[in-house]
Parts: C-alpha cells; structure tokens; sequence
C-alpha cells in the first residue's frame, strides 16, 4: 500500500489535501503531521526582519521530513507554499523518494496552460518566495487576498472565499487568463473563483495529488 507523508505549516491545510486524496486516491494511506509554530514563527520573523528562512528553519524541516521517511512514507508532501527553499533541501537529501513542494505541481499546471497567471495567497510571506518557482519568462502577476485568511481563522469560510474571488477579479483586470490559488487552505473557494469568473482556476491539493500519482505510478 502507498503511504503519503502530510506535512503541515497550517491547520487549515490539513483538510483540503485529505479530502483530494479521498477523493481521488482513496486507497492510498495518509499520514499527517501539524507544526503550526511553523508560519506564525516565519510571519513574526518577516515583520521583524530577522530570521526567516534560515538554518534554523531548514534544520526544522529536516527533522520532519526525517520523521516521515522514518514511519515508511513512500512519498511526503508539504502543504505550506512559503517554505520552498527549505523543502528543497529536504528533498534534494532524498533523491530515491518523492519529496514536492506543495506549489510544483500547481505550477507546472498553470505553466503548461499558457497565458498571464494570476497567482493569489492569503498568507504574505508566500509571495515573498513562491514567484521564483516559476520558469524564467512566464507571465506572472500577485495580489494577497487581504484578510482572507483572518476571516478563515476566524471561522468565516464566506468573508474568506469572497475575498479571494475579489483577488480573482482584481487579477482578471490586469489580463489574467489562468488563476493559481497558492494556499491549501485557498482550495475551497477554486469553484466559487471559476463559476463567477469563467475562467480556469488551479488549486494545490488537486494538483498535488495527480502528480504524486503519477511520481509513484498510481
């Protein structure tokens, strides 16, 4: 049996990639593993201007991802888009198993479409690092779905979603062909984004999931 390594900067992260996976991947055996000091310590260390993703950040996921391997993973998935680089380290340390960050799949999704995309996050420090995961050259455009994710920790799924879809509209002004959610936690409001605006619109569970599948041959 597959067995998935989940691990999460986020609560809010913790359902949207569990119901793909149900969804889509229903025999696949998951595992999940919540840190969430892991954003609040990046965000209190972006507004201050110090730390951030340093050594100390990169030993964390390590450890983690040393974890997961430990327990049998076959594959491991991080689900929060503003650790790239230490991810990256984790996975380069493990060539012989699937290690993705939780945007690539998004990504190359997007990418393979073509046209100006339009990339929203409700978590701040994720447009700091996420636009580098994009080929050289393509036509990227951001905008932070301001208070969407305060009203998601609130527990106003509505303000939350509305608020992405007004990103998405912002977005499409600017000639956005393609939107890119860039939070698992953004995935629920993907539908509500592409029924009102007609357009394509990628979230990161989905992705995810059918690049694993295809990484491990499912």
């Amino acid at each position: 049996m597959t067995r998935i390594a989940l691990i999460h900067a986020l609560a809010h992260s913790v359902a949207p990639i569990n119901d793909a996976l149900s969804a889509a991947w229903p025999e696949a055996i998951r595992m999940n593993l919540l840190d969430d000091s892991l954003s609040a310590d990046l965000a209190r260390q972006t507004a201050t201007g110090a730390g951030g993703l340093d050594e100390a950040m990169h030993q964390r996921f390590e450890k983690l991802a040393e974890y997961a391997e430990g327990t049998g993973a076959d594959a491991i998935l991080f689900t929060c888009s503003a650790f790239g680089p230490c991810i990256e380290a984790a996975a380069a340390r493990r060539p012989h198993m699937p290690v993705l960050k939780p945007n690539e799949a998004m990504v190359a999704d997007a990418v393979a479409l073509g046209g100006r995309i339009g990339l929203i996050a409700s978590f701040a420090p994720t447009l700091a690092s996420m636009p580098a995961e994009f080929p050289e050259g393509v036509d990227l455009i951001t905008r932070l779905a301001e208070g969407a994710m305060d009203a998601l920790n609130q527990g106003d799924g509505a303000r939350h979603d509305a608020l992405v879809l007004r990103a998405a509209s912002q977005l499409r002004s600017q000639g956005a062909s393609v939107i890119a959610l860039a939070q698992f936690s953004m995935a629920r409001a993907g539908g509500l984004v592409e029924h009102e605006l007609g357009m394509p619109v990628f979230t990161t569970p989905d992705s995810a999931v059918r690049a694993l599948q295809r990484r491990l041959g499912a």
